[in-house]
């Protein structure tokens, strides 16, 4: 695992388990009135599990999300 808080990025690799290869980052973007995006991107073999990494990975968002706005929330 790598972590760049300058660039606001995460880089790591799952080294365990199904995937023959795994490699993915995050990436945090100022989005305009104190807003960020995040980027995640993945890159895996074999193919076969990208449905249910997609899917981990679009929980994760979920969570992340949540989190965020509960965060945000408090704060008001």
């Amino acid at each position: 695992m790598d972590i760049d808080d300058d660039a606001r990025r995460l880089a790591y690799s799952v080294v365990e388990g199904r995937p023959t290869h795994h490699h993915a980052s995050f990436e945090v973007f100022p989005d305009g009135d104190g807003r960020s995006r995040i980027v995640w991107i993945a890159d895996l073999l074999p193919h076969e599990l990208v449905p249910a990494i997609d899917d981990m990975m679009q929980h994760g968002c979920a969570a992340m999300q949540r989190t965020l706005e509960e965060r945000q929330s408090a704060k008001a």
